[in-house]
C-alpha cells in the first residue's frame, strides 16, 4: 500500500495492535468519527461496516475481518487472532461482488511450488485436526452400519456472511428442513454454531426445533473430528464447507461463499462470474497462502501459514480444547455489556 498513513475507524482497543501488524509499511491512526478522516485517504474499517460517504469524497475503504485458521477459542470471546484478511475490493463472505480473494482465485497462475507448498499446508491441517476456532472436547462416534452421514453446521444468522453471501434460503432451520426433504434416507446430523453454544450470539429463527428434522444434535464436538466422521457437508456459507473440502468430502452449498463456483462445490445457488474450474491446491494457496495475514501470539510479527499452524498446534495442545471457567464468567460479563445478538 503506497499511502503512508491509514484511517482505522472504530478499532477496539484488543484489535490495535494486530491491525498495526497488518499494515506494517503505514502509519496506522486510530479514529473514532468518519469526518476525522481526509479527503482522498485510505480508510480502514471492520467487516461491513458501511461507509456512505466514501466514494463522493475520493475515499478508499479497506475492510479486515477474522481469517481461516483464527485461534483456539471464539473470537465472540475476544481471543486474539493469530490471522486476519485485509480486502481493498471487498470482503470474501459478500458474494454480491468480487473480492480480493475471488481475484486471486479467478486470476492467479498458481506456480508448481506454491501447490506444492498449498498440499503440503493441507495436509498438515488434516493429519491435525485443525479449523478456525478449535473448541470441543466431546466426542462423537459415527453409528455403525450407516452408509450416508451428512453434517449440517449452523451459522449466526444475524451475520454479514448469510445476510451478503444466502440469497435463497437464509436460515439454520431452514436449511435443515431442504436437507432433509432432499435426502431421506441420509443420517443428519447438525452442530449448533459454537457462538450460539456459548450464549453469545442469539439462536437462529425456529432453531429450538432443529432436532425435529435431523438425527443429531452435536454440541461440543469438535469440528474438526466430526468432518473426519461424515460423508457430506450441506452448508449455507460456514466454513465448515471449506474445511470438508480439504478433507475430501462432498460439500453442497445452499448460499454462495467463496469457495462455491470453482468446480469443487456442488452448488443451489450458482454466481455466474465465476467461471474457473480450480483444483483443490489452488483453493487452498489462494485462501490460506495468498490471501490472510499470520500474526505471531509469541513475538509481534507476521508469521508464515507453516508457522501459523505450529503456533496452533502449540496452542490447542496446552489449551486442550476446554472452556476454562474465568473465560465462562468473562461471557457472562460480556452478555451483560454487549447483549446477544
Amino acid at each position: 500500500m503506497s499511502e503512508p498513513i491509514v484511517y482505522a475507524l472504530g478499532f477496539s482497543r484488543w484489535k490495535r495492535r494486530p491491525l498495526r501488524l497488518c499494515f506494517p509499511q503505514n502509519e496506522v491512526r486510530f479514529i473514532s468519527r468518519f469526518d476525522h478522516v481526509p479527503d482522498g485517504a485510505v480508510l480502514v474499517v471492520w467487516g461491513m461496516r458501511p461507509v456512505p460517504e466514501a466514494d463522493e469524497r475520493g475515499i478508499s475503504v479497506v475492510r479486515v475481518e477474522d481469517g481461516f485458521l483464527r485461534s483456539v477459542g471464539l473470537g465472540a470471546d475476544l481471543i486474539r487472532p493469530l490471522s486476519w484478511v485485509v480486502d481493498r475490493r471487498g470482503i470474501y463472505f459478500d458474494a454480491r461482488q468480487p473480492s480480493d480473494l475471488e481475484m486471486l482465485l479467478a486470476e492467479t497462475v498458481f506456480s508448481n511450488e506454491l501447490l506444492q507448498r498449498a498440499a503440503a499446508l493441507r495436509e498438515r491441517i488434516v493429519e491435525a485436526g485443525l479449523t478456525k476456532y478449535n473448541v470441543g472436547v466431546a466426542r462423537w462416534r459415527r453409528p455403525a452400519g450407516l452408509a450416508r452421514v451428512i453434517l449440517v453446521p449452523g451459522q449466526v444468522e444475524s451475520d454479514a456472511s448469510i445476510v451478503c453471501g444466502a440469497p435463497g434460503i437464509n436460515t439454520n432451520l431452514g436449511l435443515l428442513q431442504a436437507v432433509r426433504m432432499a435426502n431421506p434416507d441420509a443420517y443428519v446430523m447438525y452442530k449448533p454454531h459454537p457462538d450460539v453454544v456459548a450464549g453469545l450470539r442469539a439462536r437462529g429463527q425456529g432453531e429450538d426445533d432443529a432436532a425435529r428434522w435431523c438425527d443429531a444434535v452435536v454440541v461440543d464436538a469438535p469440528m474438526g473430528a466430526l468432518l473426519a466422521e461424515v460423508d457430506e457437508v450441506h452448508c449455507l456459507t460456514s466454513l465448515a464447507g471449506f474445511e470438508a473440502l480439504l478433507r475430501g468430502k462432498r460439500v453442497v452449498c445452499y448460499g454462495q461463499p467463496f469457495y462455491a463456483g470453482w468446480g469443487l462445490t456442488e452448488d443451489k445457488q450458482p454466481l455466474a462470474r465465476r467461471t474457473r474450474r480450480l483444483m483443490l491446491d489452488e483453493l487452498v494457496a489462494g485462501a490460506l497462502i495468498l490471501y490472510p495475514r499470520y500474526m505471531s501470539r509469541k513475538r509481534h510479527a507476521l508469521i508464515t501459514p507453516e508457522e501459523a499452524l505450529d503456533e496452533l498446534v502449540e496452542w490447542r495442545t496446552r489449551n486442550g480444547g476446554r472452556t476454562p471457567w474465568w473465560r465462562k464468567v468473562f461471557r457472562a460479563v460480556l452478555r451483560r455489556v454487549v447483549g446477544v445478538r
